[in-house]
């Protein structure tokens, strides 16, 4: 069975709550070291990440964020084993209750939409302290695994083979009609997103004739309905929220809860009994259709790069963008600056971005714009200044010149390319 700690939760909203007039008072006494000193509450009842709560001044006076954790007497951002092992390990033998979540997965990782719909699903199976439940993954296609235990997943149903492989909403929708048969989860909960889990969601509803919720943002707390809990949803082009008892299938919006973040959880795994029968399908998936990096949304990017304020040969970035098909991104100083368009600024004053890898050209890394990448998985620095933000956020840096490092750079992709197509 799971340890449970048992905290108040009012003191911990007030917390993090920067405009309650109690706020100061209840993290004086909550102390330095409770999660609320770093957090705090957004406009719409998300917990934020507080970027005040703790920095250190720098050499022109500056506040920064303490990315290494030494301020907080903890170990570096980098992470070292001793870090992750720091995780409370939570391991669940006999579960009261599956809650199920169906992650979207883009390119085989969690994407960080993924991440709240577990923490969601966290909220669900944690709310009975005596017996909690459990939250079982059900995805498809291979993947290494890397990041379900620290995403809160405690059972896995991985479900791999060719009927699954790309657009397959039949075969998906035949597995989980028979992972709902075998394993009756209390809950559904998938991601309300472009990328299949909205319509592979409405699908289950259908099936399993059930009246989902849709563009879930909430849970709350409800004895007098019927599961316990009632959920606020977006309605009416996101003009309206509407609330009503939360149902057994959910399809939730991006940030309808705060990541899982102080726990490691046994990824268990589990599989059906019984193999899947065959199924003859009517939708025949012709493959993927090339699209212009140029037109993908920042928020949907894959391989990002950005031009800030150093960049001064902007047809020579431009060009570099299209060789290695890559989705343009910019700074805030950029963007105001004019040239580059608003729809394609990074950063907490723009676009949150998940991308795979993430170079930085010139950018010196406000903290906003550093706000806007701290999902990105690989972030490379290209910059002038050796002790700018930027180059200690990324994972690789380059110092030198951005225009000859991008031009060397676009030059040796295009050898490679021709001696490919040469030995073809």
């Amino acid at each position: 069975m799971s340890e449970i700690i048992r905290r108040d939760p009012r003191k911990e909203w007030i917390a993090r709550n920067r405009l309650h007039p109690d706020h100061l008072s209840v993290l004086a006494e909550l102390g330095e070291g409770s999660s609320a000193a770093t957090e705090w509450m957004g406009p719409n009842g998300v917990v934020r990440r507080n970027p005040h709560a703790v920095g250190f001044i720098g050499p022109n006076g500056i506040k920064r964020i303490d990315r290494s954790g030494v301020q907080q007497g903890g170990h570096a951002a980098t992470g070292t084993a001793e870090a992750k092992d720091s995780r409370r390990q939570v391991t669940i033998d006999d579960p009261a209750f599956l809650v199920a979540v169906v992650p979207d997965l883009p390119g085989g990782r969690l994407s960080s939409h993924d991440r709240d719909l577990l923490g969601l699903a966290r909220q669900l199976a944690d709310a009975d302290g005596e017996r909690p439940g459990a939250v079982l993954a059900v995805i498809f296609g291979s993947n290494n695994g890397e990041g379900f235990s620290e995403a809160g997943i405690d059972r896995l149903i991985a479900l791999d083979g060719d009927d699954f492989d790309g657009y397959a909403p039949e075969a998906r929708l035949a597995a989980l009609a028979a992972v709902d048969g075998e394993f009756s989860p209390r809950h559904w909960l998938l991601p309300d997103s472009k990328l299949g889990g909205a319509e592979l969601g409405r699908r289950l509803a259908a099936r399993l004739r059930e009246r989902p919720a849709t563009g879930v943002w909430q849970l709350e707390r409800d004895d007098a309905c019927a599961l316990g809990w009632r959920c606020t949803a977006r309605g009416a082009a996101g003009t309206t929220d509407i609330q009503r008892t939360l149902p057994r299938i959910v399809l939730a919006l991006a940030e309808c809860a705060e990541p899982v973040s102080e726990t490691r959880h046994a990824v268990q795994a589990l599989a059906l009994s019984q193999s899947l029968p065959p199924l003859l399908g009517r939708i025949d998936d012709l493959g993927q259709v090339a699209v212009d990096p140029a037109g993908v949304a920042l928020a949907e990017a894959e391989f990002i790069l950005s031009a800030g304020n150093g960049v001064k040969e902007w047809e020579g970035f431009h060009q570099a963008a299209k060789v290695l098909g890559a989705t343009e991104g910019a700074s805030r100083v950029a963007v105001d600056d004019g040239f580059m368009p608003r729809d394609r600024q990074v950063g907490a004053t723009g676009t949150w971005v998940t991308a795979r890898v993430y170079v930085a050209v010139g950018i010196s890394g406000a903290i906003q714009h550093l706000q806007g990448i701290q999902s990105c998985e690989k972030v490379v620095a290209i910059n002038l200044d050796p002790g700018c933000d930027m180059i200690k956020r990324a994972d690789l840096a380059v110092i030198g010149d951005s225009a000859s490092i991008l031009a060397a750079l676009v030059e040796v992709v295009q050898r490679q390319r021709e001696e490919k197509r040469d030995a073809a």
